[in-house]
């Protein structure tokens, strides 16, 4: 039964124990105030655990943010920078309308100088007219005299009738000019009035309306563009604000964070004092458990490099190759053959030993998993939330609790620590960790978790 493992007392390791009137075999009063103490320290570790979990939650996700203001505060720039070239783009739109309607201006002036030249011609026309008919009046007259004189104004009279014909052929191209100019007078004045500028008028030529509404509509846009500039200025300013709040939160909470870290060392440091005065505590049968195991797996690998079942390059091997398309990432090592041989065994049958018990697993010096327990042994899914919970082999795990119970090399280790199962689930449990040595080389641990 695992409730009737012991820890060995340590009597080479001085605790504040030791400076008792007694030692812990004076009386069970002594033995119920030590396993009170135990008690204490595992509650105030499990309470130190929540508030590191939590505080570490509350850093990544104050990162997290940090990283989103940082990047909003980069759009915000590009933003602005936009702005400004919208602005300078608009004024330069600006520009160019003034130029059109001073060139505009230009021409209607040229028009109002068609128009003068225009009535001018239909004033020359006029005359014309006025002379032809003068013109016709005399032919007319000639022609009456050459019929008065007979035969000897017979000739006379022809080139008279020849030049009231013609007379009057003037006259009618005459008149034809005075239309046609009247025609061209009025469309041209009404371009003119179009296109020039008149101060003194109550309403402006269309074009010139038109001309205006994209000046209004351009320094519309110029001036929302000046209004939203000077809005991004503020928002940077205001980022530049939040994100230097922000940092200082994340260092706030990388301090709180190391100050919870060493009230949990006390709190681990306590419960290792107490196991280590020879009083069992409700702790005692998972350390005892795990150092066994740790000394089984040590003289499974010493055999195995006895019977040169593996070499100790490939037993010590720390060259980690990545698994493509794995996520959380897995890796190979030279001596995972060795381990899914012969770990699952010994880790089945600690596991079996409580219900209490979470995991047991080896593990090398760096926290590398080679070998789970069959529950999370499992091959992934392509299901990041799922594959974190249940393909957890093949892993590194580098984190405080496992590096410190993969690289300790006393007796025992135990800590205490809130675990993350996966899809935002965790779950606060304690670890006894037991080194493993081979042929007198630490090569890892094994860890052993259980629940409160």
């Amino acid at each position: 039964m695992l409730s009737s493992l012991k820890v060995a007392p340590q009597p080479a390791q001085e605790s504040w124990f030791d400076h008792l009137d007694g030692s812990a075999d004076d009386g069970p009063d002594l033995q119920a105030a030590i396993r009170s103490i135990a008690q204490q320290a595992s509650k105030i570790g499990r309470e130190s655990a929540e508030v590191r979990g939590l505080i570490d939650d509350t850093s990544k996700a104050s990162e997290r943010s940090a990283q989103a203001v940082a990047s909003l505060g980069s759009q915000v720039k590009d933003i602005n920078g936009a702005q400004g070239s919208i602005g300078t783009a608009s004024t330069a739109g600006l520009g160019a309308v003034q130029r059109v309607r001073t060139a505009v201006e230009g021409v209607g002036r040229e028009v109002g100088e068609v128009v003068t030249t225009l009535r001018d011609v239909a004033r020359a026309a006029e005359s014309i007219t006025q002379i032809a008919l003068q013109t016709r009046l005399v032919a007319f007259n000639a022609s009456v005299e050459a019929k008065r004189a007979g035969d000897a104004g017979r000739g006379f009279g022809v080139v008279a009738d020849a030049v009231k014909d013609l007379a009057g052929k003037v006259e009618q191209s005459s008149k034809d000019i005075m239309r046609t100019i009247g025609l061209l007078d009025t469309r041209v004045d009404a371009l003119s009035r179009e296109i020039r500028i008149d101060p003194n008028a109550a309403h402006q030529g269309e074009f010139q309306v038109a001309l205006a509404d994209v000046q209004a509509a351009v320094a519309s846009i110029i001036g929302a563009a000046e209004q939203s500039r000077a809005i991004c200025a503020g928002l940077d300013t205001q980022m530049a604000a939040i994100g230097a709040e922000m940092n200082q939160s994340g260092r706030s909470l990388v301090a709180a964070m190391k100050r919870s870290e060493a009230f949990l060392d006390v709190s681990e440091h306590l419960i290792e004092l107490v196991a280590n005065c020879g009083i069992e505590t409700e702790d005692t049968p998972f350390i005892q458990a795990a150092i066994r195991a740790a000394d089984t797996i040590a003289a499974l690998l010493a055999d195995a490099l006895q019977q040169r079942a593996i070499t100790r390059e490939q037993l010590f091997d720390e060259v980690y190759k990545p698994i493509p398309n794995t996520n959380p990432a897995q890796h190979t090592t030279q001596f995972i053959a060795l381990a899914d041989k012969l770990f699952p065994a010994v880790q089945e049958r600690v596991l079996g030993l409580s219900p209490k018990i979470v995991f047991c697993i080896s593990v090398d010096r760096n926290g590398y998993v080679a070998t789970h327990n069959r529950k999370y042994n499992n091959p992934q899914r392509g299901d990041l939330a799922w594959d974190s919970a249940n393909s957890r082999y093949r892993r590194i795990f580098a984190d405080r609790t496992g590096l410190a119970s993969a690289r300790n090399e006393r007796p025992f280790l135990l800590q205490t620590y809130r675990r993350d199962m996966g899809g935002g689930s965790f779950v606060v449990m304690k670890e006894a960790a037991a080194p493993i040595t081979v042929g007198g080389r630490h090569w890892g641990a094994i860890r052993l978790a259980f629940k409160f």
